[in-house]
């Protein structure tokens, strides 16, 4: 059995509804105007009584989205439908959601729009907090891997110019494991805030693993990122030699973007194994060329390597 009201129970029903503090019904006419609406439209920046004349629809919107909202009411007075529920930013800032239906007399003839509308910005902002928290680095707030590669992955595929750097804290576990996690912690934090200090404004940088750190470096040339590098690098060293019985260093590995994200990782990880091969606290480039006919260390070559930077 379907639910049928009288008259009064109607009214009641709208009364309820009109009173509610999440969902607001505004009344519209046919070209858009607010004729009505429940007090909690307040809540969006629009209080009806105050107004000498009453409002539009756009007027609830940020102005970006007034052609998109005023479309969707002229959809629902034209016959097709009542609409979906649609997130919109309202004009003062936050965002809500509305769903319309047409209003017609008894001809059948639509003379209006009726409208429920609630906010959504607290749900919007745990979504921005929750997508944020994925692409984010808990401990020094720097991006994380997979926000690295997914940049990496945009530039690749639009055939940008530009270099990636990996950055490695040199004995790090030695470190962690005389000092404590703790001291670990901040050192991780420290040299993520040097980063910050030393980089250009649009490099992106990315912690990718424990103590390795990525710098993805867009129209830039590899001896211009090795130069940008190297003072990081020596600037850890001047601070490590500064602090008593801990010597901190890191090693870094330049390479530009290449025809994968694969491929430029790989070159990127074999500059930095060159730069620890070769002393440590440096910077090497890998200078990229054609992978199928690029030298490759022969197994004893890599296993000696593999050692030596042990």
């Amino acid at each position: 059995m379907g639910l049928e009201f009288t008259l009064h129970e109607r009214s009641a029903l709208y009364g309820m509804l009109a009173d509610n503090v999440d969902d607001v019904i505004v009344k519209s006419d046919a070209r858009g105007f607010i004729l009505s609406a429940s007090p909690a439209l307040a809540c969006f920046g629009v209080e009806l009584p105050a107004m000498l004349f009453g409002p539009h629809i756009r007027d609830l919107v940020a102005p970006a989205h007034a052609a998109s909202l005023e479309a969707e009411h002229g959809e629902v007075l034209a016959g097709r439908g009542q609409s979906g529920w649609q997130e919109y930013r309202g004009a003062e800032g936050g965002w809500f959601e509305i769903r319309m239906s047409a209003l017609r007399d008894e001809r059948g003839r639509p003379y209006g729009v009726l409208a429920m509308m609630r906010s959504v910005t607290e749900r919007k902002l745990l979504e921005d907090r929750l997508f944020t928290a994925e692409l984010t680095d808990p401990l020094t707030r720097l991006t994380n891997r997979v926000a690295f590669t997914a940049m990496l992955d945009y530039l690749v595929e639009g055939d940008a110019e530009g270099c990636v750097a990996l950055f490695d804290l040199d004995h790090f576990m030695t470190l962690n494991m005389a000092y404590g996690h703790a001291a670990g912690d901040d050192l991780l934090r420290a040299f993520a805030d040097l980063l910050g200090s030393l980089t250009r404004s649009d490099d992106i940088l990315s912690r990718v693993g424990g103590e390795r750190f990525a710098v993805l470096m867009p129209q830039i040339d590899p001896v211009s990122a090795r130069d940008l590098c190297e003072p990081i690098i020596e600037t850890l060293a001047a601070l490590g030699r500064g602090a008593r019985d801990c010597a901190v260093t890191a090693s870094c590995g330049v390479t530009p973007l290449a025809a994968s994200v694969d491929q430029t990782i790989k070159r990127a990880e074999l500059a930095l194994f060159m730069a620890k091969a070769k002393g440590r606290s440096r910077v090497e480039i890998d200078h990229g060329g054609d992978d199928r006919s690029a030298a490759r260390p022969d197994r004893a070559a890599l296993s000696a390597l593999v050692r030596h930077i042990s």
